[in-house]
């Protein structure tokens, strides 16, 4: 049984753990505004330059003539699966959850007999993969150094998978994120990026549209564009949902640690009741004994 001393060392050691997540839900919450309205601005610009890249696919004629960012290499034989995760834990299973989609994706592609690579994003999606797949992490971005990650993070990252398509590294590259929804939802999220899925029936070849110059020549500006885009959409879809997700995670924390120290005070003033009952006892069993 523990003593009265344990019990109030106890009882400290938890209210000052409950400052900390008081303190981390706080910062976490005014981080949140932010971040998410960052996020909700990128998602129209992103989504619109998606549809417009599908729509000069759709019309491209002779698949060969095209960019390799949209013809692709003509195989689907090695994948690269672009993980971003945070650097820091304390936000529930937020890390954990991308990891886990980005894992089944490459078990499923391995018993298909395809080729798996990994390029990783934050410490956490490294640490996350690492036992794993450890030989198959073929380069890693290291965030923990940038304080606001930007459009600049967004073109190294898009710079690095595109200089190991042309290098003949992979055949299809998949990114992996997590969409932020609300404060109490992140839903792990994976889009393929390299080459351009063009959606089964999509109907925007048949917009009587005139470009000049032609498809081909507009889709070389864009194609590049739209990777360094899509991966940037993706860091601050992460950005809000790292916030959101520990700002929940700390607020249970910190009921979790009330709760915790109301069933010790308790506990702690049960202790001392008896303790000071025993020494009533002992007291008066002596003073009868004389």
């Amino acid at each position: 049984m523990a003593t009265l001393k344990d019990l109030k060392l106890r009882i400290a050691s938890v209210k000052s753990t409950q400052k900390i997540t008081k303190a981390k839900q706080m910062v976490a919450a005014a981080k949140l505004r932010r971040a998410q309205a960052a996020a909700e601005a990128a998602r129209p610009y992103a989504e619109r330059l998606e549809a417009v890249v599908a729509s000069l696919g759709s019309r491209v004629g002779d698949i060969h003539t095209a960019p390799r960012l949209l013809a692709g290499t003509g195989r689907s034989q090695t994948h690269l699966l672009v993980v971003m995760a945070a650097d820091r834990g304390l936000c529930g299973a937020f890390n954990a959850n991308i990891v886990k989609a980005a894992r089944q994706h490459a078990e499923a592609l391995t018993a298909e007999g395809r080729a798996v690579k990994f390029l990783v994003v934050g410490r956490k999606a490294r640490s996350g993969l690492v036992r794993q797949f450890g030989k198959q992490i073929i380069d890693y971005y290291d965030t923990s150094v940038v304080r606001n990650l930007g459009f600049h993070q967004a073109e190294e990252i898009a710079g690095r998978i595109m200089a190991l398509y042309d290098d003949g590294q992979f055949d299809v590259a998949t990114l992996f994120y997590s969409k932020f929804r609300t404060a109490l939802v992140q839903t792990p999220t994976s889009q393929q990026i390299i080459p351009v899925a063009i959606p089964e029936g999509f109907a925007g070849g048949s917009a009587v549209v005139e470009y000049e110059p032609d498809e081909e020549t507009i889709l070389a500006e864009l194609l590049p564009r739209n990777v360094t885009v899509q991966i940037f959409k993706g860091l601050l879809e992460n950005v809000a949902g790292e916030q959101g997700a520990s700002m929940t995670a700390m607020d249970n924390a910190t009921r979790n640690a009330g709760d915790l120290i109301k069933r010790l005070t308790i506990e702690y003033n049960r202790s001392r009741q008896a303790a000071i009952t025993k020494e009533l006892i002992e007291i008066i069993s002596g003073a009868e004994a004389l």
